[in-house]
């Protein structure tokens, strides 16, 4: 056990170089990192620079937490008025004519066809429009997510169910996510962490954010955009909406949609060449820019409503066939809105308005505070733990604190590689850690301990000692590891934080306490030669 050959030696001293290096940008400022990568040579590659270091956590260096709730009830709206537009193209796809039209009612739409026949036309076509919902888990449930109900006088109702609207808010969460992680990427921040909280809430986490307001107004904003047309006052099928332009004055705005956001492939912020005010040009993907021309060359000499969030921010007249798929938007925007609006508009549309139900800003000096707090903890625990190890076990008592400090130095090394972010259970996790890799080598001292007290000679004590504390090791870490895993998929927050600084000590202390201490151990009896292991 105490024999290396010149490969494993060079293997075990290159990956604790390795993780030091890395772990050196760490223990910098900023400023430093800066001043250390100027100051490197431009001849020395790039990739021999460690350059990375850990991203502190909302809780380390202040930011800006938001929990936001969809709010259901607009969701549920969208979803009828979609709906509602699937009944009225299958009614004109074939050809049925109702009595009364379309009927909003809670949930659905309602519709009477006084014919038979054209019942039996309808309803299958309609029930197409019902999905199965299915459970994550389970499989198919057997339910849909919309209820056909039919009298004989021939009135049809179309409602979304429970298990419908439940899915649908799920939908709409798992969406949501997709989007705002855009948005907030958008922004340049570091390390944001969005997830899922309850049935219906999202909680985002943006560490370093020194402009929350930007933040809400990004993740408050569903940046709904479409194209229609100006209707007619008093026409049928036209929604009356504010107009920005003319002081929030309400048009009437056709309901036909020519094309919407998701027909967007870009969004850029620019300035007008004529007027020089900020405007937003955008260009359309090959579906969009086909339904965008065909719609403006039927429609030349009619104003376009540009509908941003159910206001129409512009009306431009249509002078010829737009054709090219792209165009711009303006409506008195300011420098900073025409920005925050082209990254809406990349990121694509929230599915339902979000609500802010509560908001935090964690200053940089709270979390310098924490940042100290956790520093003196660990120093103040590495210390006694050190003191404990040297009064207990003497010189072999310095080699374990030496390879307790080896294995944080790996641990903040391999976090740096990652990108991981250390929040302050993590520095929590470190300090458990160093506890770990403590009893690590308190098996391996008191197994040397029990065999020198047998009367083995020395390299049979220290051979004994390492081999049968191996098995004891593995089991502890392999044990903890697990928990540490299970913690990791299933908490949130910080306690992910937690789990993934105890996952990499667990690994790393294996390696520090079975390779690193055995190499020192080794040099040493190869060293001193002692004829017994007096501890």
């Amino acid at each position: 056990m105490l024999r290396f050959t010149k490969s494993k030696v060079i293997a075990i001293l290159a990956a604790v170089i390795l993780g030091i290096l890395l772990a050196v940008p760490s223990m910098m400022t900023r400023e430093q990192r800066v001043a250390f990568q100027n100051s490197i040579p431009s001849w020395v590659p790039s990739w021999l620079v460690p350059t990375s270091a850990i991203t502190l956590g909302l809780d380390l260096q202040g930011g800006s937490h938001v929990l936001l709730e969809v709010d259901v009830p607009d969701l549920l709206r969208t979803q009828t008025t979609q709906l509602r537009d699937d009944v009225r193209r299958i009614l004109r796809e074939n050809r049925i004519s109702l009595q009364g039209g379309i009927q909003m009612v809670q949930r659905g739409v309602q519709i009477r066809v006084p014919q038979q026949a054209d019942r039996d036309t309808l309803l299958p076509r309609l029930r197409e429009l019902a999905q199965p919902v299915g459970n994550a888990i389970l499989g198919p449930t057997g339910n849909n997510d919309i209820e056909i109900t039919t009298t004989p006088e021939g009135l049809i109702t179309l409602a979304y169910t429970e298990a419908g609207v439940t899915e649908r808010v799920r939908r709409a969460i798992q969406q949501a996510i997709e989007v705002l992680r855009r948005r907030v990427d958008a922004m340049g921040t570091t390390e944001p962490n969005i997830q899922q909280q309850g049935a219906d809430r999202i909680l985002v986490q943006v560490p370093g954010l020194q402009d929350p307001q930007q933040l809400k107004e990004l993740l408050g904003r569903t940046a709904k955009l479409e194209f229609r047309l100006l209707g007619q006052t008093g026409a049928a099928d036209t929604d009356m909406l504010p107009m920005r332009e003319e002081g929030g004055r309400r048009v009437p705005v056709e309901r036909t949609v020519i094309a919407e956001g998701a027909d967007l492939i870009d969004a850029q912020p620019a300035f007008d060449s004529r007027t020089n005010e900020p405007i937003v040009n955008f260009r359309f993907n090959i579906r969009g820019a086909q339904r965008f021309g065909d719609a403006t060359a039927r429609n030349i000499g009619r104003p376009l409503a540009i509908v941003l969030d159910n206001e129409v921010v512009s009306a431009p007249t249509i002078q010829s066939a737009i054709t090219g798929g792209s165009g711009q938007i303006s409506g008195n925007f300011t420098v900073e809105q025409v920005n925050n609006l082209a990254v809406l508009l990349r990121a694509g549309a929230l599915p339902a308005k979000l609500t802010i139900i509560e908001e935090r800003t964690v200053g940089p000096g709270l979390g310098q505070d924490s940042i100290e707090a956790g520093t003196l903890a660990v120093s103040i625990g590495s210390a006694l733990v050190a003191a404990f190890m040297i009064a207990a076990y003497g010189f072999l008592g310095i080699v374990a604190v030496v390879a307790v400090a080896v294995n944080v130095a790996l641990i903040l090394g391999v976090m740096s590689a990652l990108g991981a972010t250390l929040t302050l259970p993590g520095i929590a996790g470190i300090l458990l850690t160093v506890g770990m890799a403590v009893d690590s080598n308190v098996l391996i001292y008191e197994r040397i301990r029990e065999e020198a007290r047998l009367g083995r000679s020395a390299v049979s004590s220290l051979d004994q000692g390492f081999g049968r504390a191996l098995g004891t090791i593995l089991d502890a870490n392999f044990t903890t590891l697990l928990a540490a895993g299970i913690l990791f998929f299933l908490g949130t927050g910080p306690v992910r934080g937690f789990a993934v600084t105890l996952s990499i000590g667990v690994i790393t202390t294996v390696f520090t306490a079975y390779t690193v201490t055995r190499l020192m151990i080794a040099g040493w009896y190869n060293y001193t030669r002692p004829k017994a292991i007096q501890i």
